[in-house]
């Protein structure tokens, strides 16, 4: 592929964080682009090779899929303690641009949704599903902007390959940026900070959920950790939940910069074990800094954007909480229904009944459904509730 330097300016940048390279199979739709679009901070030819090997799989600038193959450095960024989606972009951007933007990072970060853990119904695997719910508005607030969905394969030399999912619209990437003439795409090495969920070559998958809390502060002795830049982690470096446990443990989770709310994260791997991880609040604080880990009971193998920890019932997004309640009742429901296991066309049915239109709620509309098998290392992907067109990838 001929490549060459584009001028022009670097954009301000909205979003938060991730990186990685990968290979698989898309769609049957498949389709080659050519941007005439700045990239301003990259002189690389590599890199430069990089942005533009990007495919539009859906052919309406709605769903790309680009092959990650740079060094994203993984060790200095965990080793910085960058938490802020700020400076961390900013981290992030001076190790891997090759000169720096003249606008400050400017970043969004949110994550509504509904995920589960199931036995296929066969006896033959296991799976997780997962949507990804979050509204953006336009800036009147009256109404939304459906974002621009990518698939990024990572194969970090020293980590394991996987694919992952950003929503670019926090990244400043709206539907059919890579063509638009205006977007300069110098953010998209940034890329591997900013997954959302993903799945890695052992079938280990993780996603990141919103609670309505104050967002989680721990304050020991450990390199502080951001939410993406530990989804990042653990997409490279765990092969089961309890090595992403553990490994989690070894860092003080910091959700304050990456937004208004608390996150949990949910998980899965391809022996069957599933876990949620929250950051509660302990006695007399108000802050969440307590990790816990809620696995080993049918229960506990779905949720949406209310704590399940015993510990938060009574707080604001504790138990009681309507925050997500009716999808989860629905999800919960039918696994019992189930008997805790589903085919791969009932798991996709249920996020399809669980999935959200646009609506005032900051944390509606269904951006993608994602359904991992996490045996086989595949993903079928569906966009903004679009579920009689699927897509198919796999960690190769």
């Amino acid at each position: 592929m001929k490549t060459k330097h584009l001028t022009g300016k670097c954009l301000t940048m909205a979003m938060m964080g991730t990186m990685a390279f990968g290979t698989a199979a898309c769609s049957d739709d498949d389709y080659e682009l050519s941007t005439h679009n700045t990239i301003e901070c990259i002189t690389d030819a590599n890199k430069l090779a990089m942005i533009h090997s990007m495919k539009d799989i859906d052919g309406a600038g709605r769903l790309y899929e680009i092959n990650y193959t740079e060094d994203y450095k993984l060790d200095a960024v965990l080793q910085s303690g960058k938490t802020t989606t700020e400076d961390l972009f900013t981290y992030v951007a001076s190790l891997l641009y090759d000169q720096m933007p003249s606008h400050k990072v400017q970043l969004n970060y949110g994550a509504g949704c509904s995920a589960f853990a199931v036995p296929r119904a066969d006896g033959i695997g296991f799976l997780m599903g997962r949507n990804y719910d979050y509204r953006h508005f336009t800036p009147d607030k009256k109404s939304y902007v459906p974002t621009a969905a990518i698939l990024v394969h990572t194969a970090p030399k020293d980590g394991k390959k996987s694919i992952s999912m950003v929503d670019g619209m926090q990244m400043g990437y709206r539907q059919g940026f890579y063509t638009d003439g205006s977007s300069d795409l110098s953010m998209l090495m940034g890329l591997p900070y900013a997954a959302l969920d993903g799945i890695n070559e052992d079938g280990f998958a993780i996603g990141v959920l919103a609670l309505n809390e104050r967002p989680t502060t721990q304050e020991g002795n450990n390199t502080k950790i951001s939410t993406t830049v530990a989804i990042r982690m653990l997409l490279d470096r765990a092969s089961t939940v309890k090595e992403a446990v553990e490994m989690l443990r070894g860092y003080d989770m910091d959700m304050n910069g990456t937004g208004h709310s608390n996150y949990h994260f949910f998980m899965a791997d391809a022996t069957g074990d599933y876990a949620i991880v929250e950051y509660t609040i302990p006695a007399q604080d108000s802050i969440p800094r307590t990790m816990e880990v809620l696995t080993g009971n049918d229960t506990l193998r779905c949720v949406t954007n209310f704590y399940v920890s015993p510990t938060m019932v009574g707080t604001q997004d504790g138990w009681g909480s309507n925050h997500g309640k009716a999808r989860y009742e629905t999800i919960r429901n039918t696994l019992l229904y189930k008997n805790y296991t589903l085919k791969e066309d009932e798991a996709m049915s249920l996020l399809k009944a669980v999935s959200q239109p646009p609506t005032l709620e900051l944390t509606s509309q269904t951006q993608w459904s994602s359904l991992y098998n996490l045996t086989e290392r595949t993903l079928r992907l569906t966009i903004l509730r679009e579920y009689a067109r699927e897509f198919n990838f796999k960690v190769e």
